[in-house]
């Protein structure tokens, strides 16, 4: 994407090119931006500083397009929150500048220099994230009898029916997913997490399904067990729910091992699910 950007003090404007690419797994946006030194009326190596500086007060206005395309919930987008007037640009700009830069370099051929910057889905589920995690999971009048598990995790990496819908679909990630169950309740959402937990303000990670079957004693990949515990509970989702396919639907069954222990309600209010896409839905590249 070719961006032009005005550069007051010298009452010009640089055309940027500027990529961007989200991976789900790691919950990251990664963007790069370049632009021509001498289109810039700049050259090396007196150059250098004021392309550092155009590139330091340009790049945060550089990433609101990536930032503002990225799904919250089945409904919404980052910019759907703009336009409602829910968030600001100003918020989402102080994101930007929150983002991890690695110090600015040169093309091979030095006609160029080049930002990259990685900002932390975290940062933005901490930003769209206010509630008071009061909310709690429908709790069953008969319930049933289960083990105490220390994690969730939700498997959705093939095509699924939608529910409502005569079709079927890969399930989506977003930043704030919903669960259902097969009659409809509500099992999880955003507003039923602490929102002072230690392990952060992501509801839910995203990982591909090899990352769940390792030769490890829980079969998951380090992080993801330390984050899920050797006993998680494994459950195949049976449909997919929303406007975007960002929601699952899993069956009564599974739904009431989980609501049925205040262990495993827990889980939810810490945010120890995962949710097992296709591979090909975790990356987005030039968005």
């Amino acid at each position: 994407m070719v961006v032009l950007f005005p550069v007051s003090a010298q009452e010009t404007q640089i055309p940027f090119d500027v990529t961007g690419s989200v991976n789900w797994g790691r919950g990251e946006l990664y963007a790069q931006a370049s632009f021509d030194l001498a289109q810039a009326g700049l050259k090396l190596p007196s150059g250098r500083y004021m392309g550092e500086v155009i590139l330091n007060d340009s790049y945060p206005q550089l990433l609101r397009p990536y930032l503002l395309s990225l799904q919250v919930d089945s409904n919404s987008t980052i910019g759907d929150f703009i336009d409602r007037r829910e968030l600001s640009l100003e918020e989402v700009d102080n994101i930007s500048r929150d983002a991890v830069k690695t110090a600015p370099s040169f093309s091979a051929d030095l006609l160029r220099m080049i930002g990259r910057y990685t900002v932390s889905m975290e940062k933005l589920s901490a930003l769209l994230s206010r509630h008071n995690g009061k909310a709690e999971p429908a709790r069953p009048l008969i319930p049933v009898e289960t083990a105490d598990y220390t994690g969730i995790i939700i498997i959705a990496d093939g095509q699924l029916p939608v529910h409502g819908r005569n079709t079927s679909a890969l399930a989506e990630p977003c930043i704030f997913p919903k669960i259902w169950d097969t009659d409809m309740n509500l099992v999880y959402e955003q507003d039923m997490t602490d929102p002072l937990r230690k392990e952060g303000t992501l509801i839910v990670r995203y990982a591909s399904q090899d990352s769940i079957f390792r030769p490890t004693p829980s079969g998951l990949d380090g992080d993801l067990a330390a984050l899920l515990g050797p006993n998680p509970l494994r459950i195949l989702a049976r449909e997919l729910f929303g406007i975007s396919p960002t929601d699952m639907v899993i069956d009564r069954a599974d739904s009431l091992k989980i609501v049925s222990t205040e262990n495993n309600r827990r889980l939810l209010r810490e945010g120890r699910v995962l949710l097992v896409l296709n591979a090909a839905q975790l990356t987005k590249e030039n968005m």
